[in-house]
Protein backbone atom coordinates (compact mmCIF):
# COMPACT_ATOMS: atom_id res chain seq x y z
CA UNK A 1 0.00 0.00 0.00
CA UNK A 2 1.02 3.64 -0.20
CA UNK A 3 1.31 6.10 2.67
CA UNK A 4 -2.15 7.60 2.12
CA UNK A 5 -3.72 4.14 2.32
CA UNK A 6 -1.76 3.50 5.52
CA UNK A 7 -3.10 6.69 7.12
CA UNK A 8 -6.69 5.76 6.25
CA UNK A 9 -6.19 2.23 7.58
CA UNK A 10 -4.74 3.64 10.80
CA UNK A 11 -7.75 5.95 11.19
CA UNK A 12 -10.12 3.04 10.64
CA UNK A 13 -8.29 0.90 13.19
CA UNK A 14 -8.64 3.74 15.71
CA UNK A 15 -12.40 3.67 15.18
CA UNK A 16 -12.53 7.06 13.45
CA UNK A 17 -15.82 7.59 11.62
CA UNK A 18 -15.77 11.37 11.03
CA UNK A 19 -13.00 13.77 10.00
CA UNK A 20 -13.22 17.53 9.44
CA UNK A 21 -11.11 19.02 6.71
CA UNK A 22 -10.35 21.19 3.71
CA UNK A 23 -8.36 19.69 0.81
CA UNK A 24 -5.34 20.98 -1.05
CA UNK A 25 -2.61 19.73 -3.34
CA UNK A 26 -0.36 18.05 -0.77
CA UNK A 27 -3.20 16.09 0.84
CA UNK A 28 -4.86 15.02 -2.41
CA UNK A 29 -3.38 11.50 -2.09
CA UNK A 30 -5.03 11.18 1.31
CA UNK A 31 -8.36 12.53 0.07
CA UNK A 32 -8.22 10.07 -2.84
CA UNK A 33 -8.06 7.19 -0.35
CA UNK A 34 -10.65 8.67 2.04
CA UNK A 35 -13.10 8.57 -0.88
CA UNK A 36 -12.86 4.75 -0.82
CA UNK A 37 -13.26 4.41 2.95
CA UNK A 38 -16.25 4.40 5.27
CA UNK A 39 -15.02 7.53 7.06
CA UNK A 40 -17.31 10.51 6.69
CA UNK A 41 -15.55 13.70 5.61
CA UNK A 42 -17.06 17.04 6.68
CA UNK A 43 -15.95 19.79 4.30
CA UNK A 44 -15.70 22.98 6.36
CA UNK A 45 -15.34 26.45 4.86
CA UNK A 46 -12.07 27.34 6.61
CA UNK A 47 -9.43 25.13 8.20
CA UNK A 48 -9.64 26.68 11.67
CA UNK A 49 -13.21 25.47 11.82
CA UNK A 50 -12.07 21.92 11.02
CA UNK A 51 -10.13 22.06 14.28
CA UNK A 52 -13.05 23.52 16.23
CA UNK A 53 -15.42 20.96 14.72
CA UNK A 54 -13.07 18.16 15.75
CA UNK A 55 -12.93 19.73 19.22
CA UNK A 56 -16.70 19.66 19.66
CA UNK A 57 -16.76 16.09 18.39
CA UNK A 58 -14.01 15.02 20.81
CA UNK A 59 -15.62 16.61 23.84
CA UNK A 60 -18.93 14.79 23.34
CA UNK A 61 -17.67 11.48 21.94
CA UNK A 62 -14.85 11.11 24.48
CA UNK A 63 -12.44 10.16 21.66
CA UNK A 64 -9.82 12.25 19.84
CA UNK A 65 -11.31 14.36 17.07
CA UNK A 66 -9.55 14.37 13.69
CA UNK A 67 -8.98 17.29 11.33
CA UNK A 68 -7.17 17.57 7.99
CA UNK A 69 -5.52 20.47 6.16
CA UNK A 70 -3.10 21.02 3.35
CA UNK A 71 0.35 22.58 3.62
CA UNK A 72 1.17 26.28 3.97
CA UNK A 73 -1.89 28.43 4.69
CA UNK A 74 -4.07 25.38 5.22
CA UNK A 75 -1.84 24.25 8.05
CA UNK A 76 -1.31 27.71 9.51
CA UNK A 77 -5.08 28.29 9.55
CA UNK A 78 -5.28 25.36 11.98
CA UNK A 79 -3.01 27.08 14.50
CA UNK A 80 -5.73 28.91 16.44
CA UNK A 81 -7.81 25.74 16.74
CA UNK A 82 -4.80 23.78 18.01
CA UNK A 83 -3.96 26.47 20.56
CA UNK A 84 -7.60 26.49 21.67
CA UNK A 85 -7.60 22.72 22.14
CA UNK A 86 -4.27 22.81 23.96
CA UNK A 87 -5.43 25.38 26.51
CA UNK A 88 -8.61 23.42 27.24
CA UNK A 89 -6.99 19.95 27.12
CA UNK A 90 -9.08 18.65 24.21
CA UNK A 91 -7.78 15.54 22.38
CA UNK A 92 -7.23 16.21 18.67
CA UNK A 93 -5.20 14.54 15.94
CA UNK A 94 -4.44 17.07 13.22
CA UNK A 95 -3.08 15.72 9.95
CA UNK A 96 -1.43 18.20 7.60
CA UNK A 97 0.04 17.74 4.17
CA UNK A 98 3.55 19.01 3.54
CA UNK A 99 5.66 19.73 0.46
CA UNK A 100 7.90 16.94 -0.81
CA UNK A 101 10.74 15.93 1.48
CA UNK A 102 13.47 17.01 -0.94
CA UNK A 103 11.97 20.52 -1.07
CA UNK A 104 11.78 21.13 2.67
CA UNK A 105 13.59 24.27 3.76
CA UNK A 106 13.66 25.81 0.28
CA UNK A 107 10.64 28.13 0.71
CA UNK A 108 8.76 26.49 -2.14
CA UNK A 109 5.10 27.09 -2.89
CA UNK A 110 2.88 26.58 0.18
CA UNK A 111 5.70 25.46 2.46
CA UNK A 112 5.44 26.31 6.14
CA UNK A 113 7.27 24.82 9.10
CA UNK A 114 4.06 23.86 10.85
CA UNK A 115 5.71 21.55 13.39
CA UNK A 116 7.89 24.45 14.50
CA UNK A 117 5.04 26.95 14.41
CA UNK A 118 2.83 24.97 16.80
CA UNK A 119 5.60 23.92 19.20
CA UNK A 120 4.48 26.20 22.09
CA UNK A 121 0.93 24.82 22.17
CA UNK A 122 0.95 21.22 21.02
CA UNK A 123 1.23 18.05 23.03
CA UNK A 124 3.50 16.58 20.38
CA UNK A 125 4.23 17.12 16.68
CA UNK A 126 5.53 14.62 14.13
CA UNK A 127 7.17 15.28 10.76
CA UNK A 128 7.00 11.87 9.09
CA UNK A 129 10.12 11.00 7.09
CA UNK A 130 9.36 7.47 5.84
CA UNK A 131 6.13 5.76 4.72
CA UNK A 132 7.00 2.76 6.89
CA UNK A 133 6.79 4.97 10.00
CA UNK A 134 3.11 5.85 9.45
CA UNK A 135 1.44 2.91 11.29
CA UNK A 136 3.52 3.57 14.40
CA UNK A 137 3.25 7.36 14.24
CA UNK A 138 -0.53 7.32 13.83
CA UNK A 139 -0.89 4.91 16.75
CA UNK A 140 1.33 7.08 18.93
CA UNK A 141 -0.58 10.22 17.92
CA UNK A 142 -3.89 8.82 19.15
CA UNK A 143 -2.31 7.48 22.33
CA UNK A 144 -0.73 10.84 23.16
CA UNK A 145 -3.83 12.87 22.29
CA UNK A 146 -6.25 10.83 24.37
CA UNK A 147 -4.28 9.78 27.47
CA UNK A 148 -2.79 11.60 30.42
CA UNK A 149 -3.69 15.24 30.11
CA UNK A 150 -5.45 15.21 26.71
CA UNK A 151 -4.37 17.61 24.01
CA UNK A 152 -3.74 18.14 20.29
CA UNK A 153 -1.15 16.13 18.37
CA UNK A 154 0.02 17.14 14.89
CA UNK A 155 1.12 14.69 12.17
CA UNK A 156 2.76 16.53 9.26
CA UNK A 157 3.21 14.28 6.20
CA UNK A 158 5.15 15.29 3.07
CA UNK A 159 3.33 14.44 -0.16
CA UNK A 160 6.04 12.01 -1.27
CA UNK A 161 5.53 10.06 1.99
CA UNK A 162 1.80 9.83 1.25
CA UNK A 163 2.61 8.50 -2.22
CA UNK A 164 5.50 6.25 -1.13
CA UNK A 165 5.03 2.50 -0.73
CA UNK A 166 5.24 0.40 2.44
CA UNK A 167 4.38 -3.03 3.74
CA UNK A 168 1.88 -2.55 6.56
CA UNK A 169 3.22 -3.84 9.85
CA UNK A 170 0.86 -3.84 12.79
CA UNK A 171 2.60 -1.72 15.47
CA UNK A 172 0.95 -3.77 18.22
CA UNK A 173 0.38 -2.24 21.66
CA UNK A 174 1.76 1.29 21.49
CA UNK A 175 4.38 2.15 24.08
CA UNK A 176 6.33 5.40 24.15
CA UNK A 177 9.53 5.49 26.14
CA UNK A 178 9.26 7.95 29.03
CA UNK A 179 5.51 8.48 28.61
CA UNK A 180 3.82 7.11 31.71
CA UNK A 181 0.94 9.39 32.73
CA UNK A 182 -0.05 8.96 36.33
CA UNK A 183 -3.39 7.35 37.07
CA UNK A 184 -3.55 6.36 40.70
CA UNK A 185 -2.65 8.97 43.31
CA UNK A 186 0.02 8.41 45.95
CA UNK A 187 -1.80 6.78 48.84
CA UNK A 188 0.04 8.84 51.46
CA UNK A 189 -1.06 12.06 49.79
CA UNK A 190 -4.60 10.73 49.48
CA UNK A 191 -4.68 10.16 53.25
CA UNK A 192 -3.39 13.71 53.84
CA UNK A 193 -6.23 15.09 51.71
CA UNK A 194 -8.82 13.02 53.59
CA UNK A 195 -7.45 14.27 56.93
CA UNK A 196 -7.54 17.88 55.70
CA UNK A 197 -11.21 17.48 54.76
CA UNK A 198 -12.00 16.08 58.21
CA UNK A 199 -10.25 18.97 59.95
CA UNK A 200 -11.70 21.77 57.82
CA UNK A 201 -14.63 23.87 59.02
CA UNK A 202 -15.48 25.38 55.63
CA UNK A 203 -14.21 22.95 52.95
CA UNK A 204 -15.00 23.61 49.30
CA UNK A 205 -14.48 21.56 46.14
CA UNK A 206 -13.58 23.24 42.83
CA UNK A 207 -14.18 21.16 39.68
CA UNK A 208 -12.48 21.95 36.39
CA UNK A 209 -12.54 20.57 32.86
CA UNK A 210 -10.28 17.70 33.87
CA UNK A 211 -13.30 16.08 35.51
CA UNK A 212 -14.83 15.63 32.03
CA UNK A 213 -11.53 14.54 30.48
CA UNK A 214 -11.26 11.69 33.00
CA UNK A 215 -13.42 8.67 32.09
CA UNK A 216 -15.96 8.38 34.88
CA UNK A 217 -14.79 11.66 36.39
CA UNK A 218 -18.21 13.31 36.54
CA UNK A 219 -19.82 10.33 38.24
CA UNK A 220 -16.94 10.08 40.71
CA UNK A 221 -17.13 13.78 41.56
CA UNK A 222 -20.88 13.70 42.13
CA UNK A 223 -20.61 10.64 44.34
CA UNK A 224 -17.73 12.11 46.34
CA UNK A 225 -19.49 15.45 46.86
CA UNK A 226 -22.69 13.72 47.96
CA UNK A 227 -20.98 11.27 50.34
CA UNK A 228 -18.58 13.79 51.90
CA UNK A 229 -20.96 16.75 51.99
CA UNK A 230 -18.56 19.08 50.16
CA UNK A 231 -20.21 21.95 48.25
CA UNK A 232 -18.93 22.46 44.70
CA UNK A 233 -17.92 25.47 42.65
CA UNK A 234 -16.73 25.04 39.07
CA UNK A 235 -14.51 26.79 36.61
CA UNK A 236 -16.13 27.67 33.29
CA UNK A 237 -14.73 24.46 31.82
CA UNK A 238 -16.19 22.49 34.72
CA UNK A 239 -19.78 23.71 34.32
CA UNK A 240 -22.15 20.76 34.43
CA UNK A 241 -19.93 18.61 36.63
CA UNK A 242 -22.75 18.93 39.14
CA UNK A 243 -26.31 19.73 38.03
CA UNK A 244 -27.10 23.42 38.52
CA UNK A 245 -30.06 22.61 40.78
CA UNK A 246 -28.09 20.30 43.07
CA UNK A 247 -28.15 21.66 46.65
CA UNK A 248 -24.35 21.35 46.78
CA UNK A 249 -23.80 23.31 43.53
CA UNK A 250 -22.75 26.93 44.12
CA UNK A 251 -22.11 27.90 40.49
CA UNK A 252 -19.14 29.21 38.55
CA UNK A 253 -16.32 31.03 40.31
CA UNK A 254 -13.93 33.64 39.00
CA UNK A 255 -13.82 37.04 37.35
CA UNK A 256 -17.11 36.42 35.54
CA UNK A 257 -18.57 33.98 38.02
CA UNK A 258 -21.48 34.16 40.43
CA UNK A 259 -21.29 36.20 43.66
CA UNK A 260 -22.26 33.10 45.64
CA UNK A 261 -19.40 31.00 44.26
CA UNK A 262 -16.84 33.74 44.78
CA UNK A 263 -18.00 34.37 48.34
CA UNK A 264 -17.67 30.66 49.04
CA UNK A 265 -14.08 30.67 47.75
CA UNK A 266 -13.25 33.71 49.87
CA UNK A 267 -14.67 32.12 53.04
CA UNK A 268 -13.42 28.54 52.57
CA UNK A 269 -10.61 27.34 54.83
CA UNK A 270 -9.90 24.37 52.52
CA UNK A 271 -10.14 24.50 48.72
CA UNK A 272 -9.92 21.13 47.00
CA UNK A 273 -9.18 21.75 43.29
CA UNK A 274 -9.79 18.84 40.92
CA UNK A 275 -8.76 18.94 37.26
CA UNK A 276 -8.38 22.71 36.91
CA UNK A 277 -5.44 24.80 35.74
CA UNK A 278 -6.33 27.59 38.22
CA UNK A 279 -6.02 30.31 35.60
CA UNK A 280 -6.07 33.98 36.51
CA UNK A 281 -9.75 34.39 35.62
CA UNK A 282 -10.79 31.50 37.84
CA UNK A 283 -8.97 31.77 41.17
CA UNK A 284 -6.98 34.78 42.33
CA UNK A 285 -3.95 33.92 44.47
CA UNK A 286 -4.75 36.97 46.62
CA UNK A 287 -8.33 35.80 47.26
CA UNK A 288 -7.15 32.48 48.72
CA UNK A 289 -3.85 33.49 50.31
CA UNK A 290 -5.06 32.28 53.74
CA UNK A 291 -6.81 29.18 52.41
CA UNK A 292 -5.33 25.69 52.52
CA UNK A 293 -5.10 24.46 48.92
CA UNK A 294 -5.29 20.85 47.74
CA UNK A 295 -4.62 20.49 44.03
CA UNK A 296 -5.42 17.23 42.20
CA UNK A 297 -4.36 17.06 38.56
CA UNK A 298 -3.02 14.50 36.13
CA UNK A 299 -0.44 17.01 34.89
CA UNK A 300 2.16 17.67 37.62
CA UNK A 301 3.30 20.82 35.80
CA UNK A 302 -0.03 22.51 36.62
CA UNK A 303 0.09 21.86 40.36
CA UNK A 304 1.43 24.91 42.16
CA UNK A 305 2.07 26.81 38.92
CA UNK A 306 -0.43 29.58 39.52
CA UNK A 307 -1.30 29.24 43.18
CA UNK A 308 0.46 27.97 46.30
CA UNK A 309 -0.48 24.38 47.10
CA UNK A 310 -0.34 22.78 50.55
CA UNK A 311 -1.11 19.22 49.39
CA UNK A 312 -0.24 18.32 45.78
CA UNK A 313 -1.73 15.11 44.43
CA UNK A 314 -0.93 13.84 40.92
CA UNK A 315 -3.41 11.48 39.34
CA UNK A 316 -6.49 10.91 37.25
CA UNK A 317 -9.55 12.68 38.64
CA UNK A 318 -11.87 9.68 38.69
CA UNK A 319 -9.24 7.38 40.16
CA UNK A 320 -8.14 9.78 42.90
CA UNK A 321 -11.71 10.65 43.87
CA UNK A 322 -12.39 6.92 44.08
CA UNK A 323 -9.40 6.54 46.42
CA UNK A 324 -10.72 9.36 48.58
CA UNK A 325 -14.17 7.81 48.73
CA UNK A 326 -12.65 4.63 50.18
CA UNK A 327 -11.47 6.67 53.19
CA UNK A 328 -14.95 8.17 53.77
CA UNK A 329 -13.90 11.71 54.77
CA UNK A 330 -16.75 13.85 56.11
CA UNK A 331 -16.79 17.62 55.78
CA UNK A 332 -17.03 19.60 58.98
CA UNK A 333 -19.16 22.74 59.21
CA UNK A 334 -21.88 21.42 56.90
CA UNK A 335 -24.23 24.03 55.54
CA UNK A 336 -21.89 26.99 56.06
CA UNK A 337 -22.43 28.14 52.47
CA UNK A 338 -26.25 28.24 52.53
CA UNK A 339 -26.57 31.89 53.55
CA UNK A 340 -24.31 33.21 50.76
CA UNK A 341 -25.87 35.79 48.48
CA UNK A 342 -26.80 35.04 44.88
CA UNK A 343 -28.37 38.40 44.07
CA UNK A 344 -27.99 39.84 40.59
CA UNK A 345 -26.57 43.39 40.31
CA UNK A 346 -28.91 46.02 38.82
CA UNK A 347 -29.27 45.90 35.02
CA UNK A 348 -27.71 48.62 32.90
CA UNK A 349 -29.54 47.92 29.67
CA UNK A 350 -33.20 48.19 28.72
CA UNK A 351 -35.42 46.09 26.47
CA UNK A 352 -34.90 42.37 26.06
CA UNK A 353 -33.26 40.87 29.16
CA UNK A 354 -30.64 38.23 28.23
CA UNK A 355 -31.27 36.42 31.51
CA UNK A 356 -34.81 35.71 30.37
CA UNK A 357 -33.53 33.99 27.23
CA UNK A 358 -31.37 31.57 29.21
CA UNK A 359 -34.07 31.04 31.83
CA UNK A 360 -36.48 30.06 29.06
CA UNK A 361 -33.87 27.77 27.50
CA UNK A 362 -33.31 26.15 30.89
CA UNK A 363 -36.98 25.26 31.08
CA UNK A 364 -37.26 23.96 27.53
CA UNK A 365 -33.97 22.20 26.83
CA UNK A 366 -33.88 18.43 27.12
CA UNK A 367 -32.12 17.27 30.26
CA UNK A 368 -29.09 15.88 28.38
CA UNK A 369 -28.81 18.78 25.92
CA UNK A 370 -25.42 20.01 24.78
CA UNK A 371 -25.04 23.79 24.93
CA UNK A 372 -22.17 25.48 23.11
CA UNK A 373 -21.30 29.07 24.03
CA UNK A 374 -19.05 31.36 22.06
CA UNK A 375 -16.84 34.01 23.67
CA UNK A 376 -17.91 37.39 24.99
CA UNK A 377 -20.96 38.57 26.88
CA UNK A 378 -23.05 35.72 25.46
CA UNK A 379 -20.65 33.25 27.09
CA UNK A 380 -20.89 34.90 30.52
CA UNK A 381 -24.67 35.17 30.37
CA UNK A 382 -24.94 31.51 29.46
CA UNK A 383 -22.41 30.35 32.06
CA UNK A 384 -24.21 32.14 34.88
CA UNK A 385 -27.85 31.76 33.93
CA UNK A 386 -28.25 28.53 32.00
CA UNK A 387 -29.40 25.62 34.16
CA UNK A 388 -27.49 22.44 33.30
CA UNK A 389 -29.02 19.13 34.31
CA UNK A 390 -27.45 16.02 32.76
CA UNK A 391 -26.09 17.80 29.70
CA UNK A 392 -22.84 19.51 28.75
CA UNK A 393 -21.64 23.10 28.50
CA UNK A 394 -18.96 23.58 25.85
CA UNK A 395 -16.97 26.75 25.27
CA UNK A 396 -13.45 28.04 24.69
CA UNK A 397 -12.27 28.74 28.22
CA UNK A 398 -8.49 29.02 28.26
CA UNK A 399 -7.90 30.73 24.94
CA UNK A 400 -11.21 32.58 24.68
CA UNK A 401 -11.48 32.01 20.93
CA UNK A 402 -14.27 33.91 19.23
CA UNK A 403 -15.99 31.95 16.50
CA UNK A 404 -15.74 28.63 18.37
CA UNK A 405 -19.43 27.94 18.91
CA UNK A 406 -20.78 27.27 15.42
CA UNK A 407 -18.19 24.72 14.23
CA UNK A 408 -17.92 23.12 17.69
CA UNK A 409 -21.70 22.70 17.80
CA UNK A 410 -21.60 20.98 14.40
CA UNK A 411 -18.96 18.60 15.74
CA UNK A 412 -20.93 17.94 18.92
CA UNK A 413 -24.07 17.18 16.93
CA UNK A 414 -22.18 14.69 14.74
CA UNK A 415 -20.84 12.99 17.88
CA UNK A 416 -24.34 12.73 19.38
CA UNK A 417 -26.90 12.88 16.55
CA UNK A 418 -29.80 12.01 18.86
CA UNK A 419 -29.04 14.67 21.48
CA UNK A 420 -30.28 18.24 21.39
CA UNK A 421 -27.43 20.67 20.59
CA UNK A 422 -27.88 24.45 20.86
CA UNK A 423 -25.27 27.15 20.28
CA UNK A 424 -25.17 30.82 21.25
CA UNK A 425 -22.89 33.55 19.96
CA UNK A 426 -22.75 37.33 19.71
CA UNK A 427 -22.99 39.28 16.50
CA UNK A 428 -19.20 39.67 16.53
CA UNK A 429 -18.37 35.97 16.90
CA UNK A 430 -21.18 35.03 14.49
CA UNK A 431 -19.51 36.99 11.72
CA UNK A 432 -16.22 35.16 12.32
CA UNK A 433 -17.61 31.73 11.41
CA UNK A 434 -21.01 32.31 9.81
CA UNK A 435 -19.64 30.64 6.66
CA UNK A 436 -20.08 27.32 8.47
CA UNK A 437 -23.84 27.71 8.07
CA UNK A 438 -23.12 26.26 4.63
CA UNK A 439 -21.51 23.22 6.25
CA UNK A 440 -24.62 22.72 8.35
CA UNK A 441 -26.86 22.78 5.30
CA UNK A 442 -24.66 20.75 2.96
CA UNK A 443 -24.05 17.95 5.44
CA UNK A 444 -27.56 18.12 6.95
CA UNK A 445 -26.32 18.78 10.48
CA UNK A 446 -29.12 20.48 12.43
CA UNK A 447 -27.77 23.70 13.96
CA UNK A 448 -29.91 25.48 16.54
CA UNK A 449 -28.27 28.89 16.82
CA UNK A 450 -29.04 31.91 19.00
CA UNK A 451 -27.33 35.21 18.14
CA UNK A 452 -27.31 37.84 20.87
CA UNK A 453 -27.04 40.98 18.74
CA UNK A 454 -26.11 44.29 20.40
CA UNK A 455 -24.29 45.75 17.37
CA UNK A 456 -21.07 46.02 19.34
CA UNK A 457 -18.20 44.00 20.75
CA UNK A 458 -19.96 43.97 24.10
CA UNK A 459 -17.30 42.65 26.45
CA UNK A 460 -14.58 44.94 25.09
CA UNK A 461 -17.06 47.82 25.27
CA UNK A 462 -17.58 46.98 28.96
CA UNK A 463 -13.83 47.09 29.57
CA UNK A 464 -13.63 50.48 27.89
CA UNK A 465 -16.60 51.70 29.94
CA UNK A 466 -15.29 50.47 33.28
CA UNK A 467 -11.54 50.99 32.92
CA UNK A 468 -10.98 53.64 30.25
CA UNK A 469 -13.43 56.39 31.08
CA UNK A 470 -16.10 55.03 28.73
CA UNK A 471 -13.92 56.01 25.75
CA UNK A 472 -15.26 53.61 23.13
CA UNK A 473 -13.14 52.88 20.10
CA UNK A 474 -13.04 50.04 17.62
CA UNK A 475 -16.03 48.21 19.07
CA UNK A 476 -19.01 49.47 17.06
CA UNK A 477 -20.14 46.79 14.59
CA UNK A 478 -22.86 48.95 13.09
CA UNK A 479 -26.30 47.82 11.98
CA UNK A 480 -25.06 45.33 9.39
CA UNK A 481 -25.42 42.59 8.43
CA UNK A 482 -29.07 41.62 8.54
CA UNK A 483 -28.46 38.35 10.39
CA UNK A 484 -31.79 36.62 9.59
CA UNK A 485 -31.24 37.54 5.94
CA UNK A 486 -27.77 35.97 6.08
CA UNK A 487 -29.30 32.77 7.44
CA UNK A 488 -31.95 32.91 4.73
CA UNK A 489 -29.26 33.10 2.06
CA UNK A 490 -28.04 29.71 3.30
CA UNK A 491 -31.58 28.35 3.28
CA UNK A 492 -31.89 28.42 7.08
CA UNK A 493 -35.14 29.70 8.67
CA UNK A 494 -34.58 32.65 11.02
CA UNK A 495 -36.52 34.94 13.35
CA UNK A 496 -35.73 38.16 15.21
CA UNK A 497 -37.03 39.08 18.65
CA UNK A 498 -36.50 42.32 20.58
CA UNK A 499 -38.86 42.19 23.58
CA UNK A 500 -39.19 39.97 26.65
CA UNK A 501 -42.74 39.08 25.60
CA UNK A 502 -41.36 37.40 22.47
CA UNK A 503 -38.80 35.18 24.21
CA UNK A 504 -41.02 32.22 25.09
CA UNK A 505 -42.42 31.85 21.58
CA UNK A 506 -39.02 32.49 19.97
CA UNK A 507 -37.26 29.78 21.97
CA UNK A 508 -40.13 27.34 21.41
CA UNK A 509 -39.90 27.96 17.66
CA UNK A 510 -36.12 27.48 17.67
CA UNK A 511 -36.25 24.14 19.46
CA UNK A 512 -39.28 22.71 17.66
CA UNK A 513 -38.43 23.69 14.07
CA UNK A 514 -36.91 20.73 12.22
CA UNK A 515 -33.35 21.09 10.96
CA UNK A 516 -31.17 24.16 11.27
CA UNK A 517 -32.65 27.48 12.35
CA UNK A 518 -31.50 30.77 13.85
CA UNK A 519 -33.00 33.05 16.49
CA UNK A 520 -31.63 36.60 16.69
CA UNK A 521 -32.14 38.35 20.03
CA UNK A 522 -31.78 42.12 19.84
CA UNK A 523 -30.00 43.26 23.02
CA UNK A 524 -29.30 46.77 24.29
CA UNK A 525 -25.64 47.66 23.68
CA UNK A 526 -25.43 48.98 27.28
CA UNK A 527 -26.34 45.57 28.73
CA UNK A 528 -23.71 44.36 31.19
CA UNK A 529 -22.26 40.86 31.35
CA UNK A 530 -23.42 40.40 34.97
Amino acid sequence: MNGAQAVVRALEEQGVTVVFGYPGATVCPLYDQLAHSGIRHILVRQEQNAGHGASGYARISGRPGVCLATSGPGATNLITALATAYMDSIPLVAITGQVASDLLGRDVFQEADITGAVAPFIKYAYLVKEPADLPRVMGEAFLLAGTGRPGPVLVDIPVDVLLGELDWKDPGPIQIRGYRPAGRGHQGQVRRVAEAIQEAKRPLLCAGGGVFASPGGVEALRAFSRESGLPVVTTMMGLGALPSADPLSLGMLGMHGSPRANQAVAQADLLLIVGARVGDRAVSAVAVERTKIVHIDIDPAEIGKNIGTAIPLVGDAATVLGQLRELHPQAGGTGWWKELSCRRPPRRGTGLDPQGVFACLSRRLEKDAVFVADVGQNQIWAANWLEIREGRFLTSGGMGTMGYAIPAALGAQLAAPHRQVVAVCGDGSFQMTMNELATSVQHQIPLKLIVMNNHTLGLVREIQTNSFGDRRFGVDLGAVPDIPAIAGAYGIPARRIAEDSQVEEGVRWLLETPGSCLLECQVDREEASH
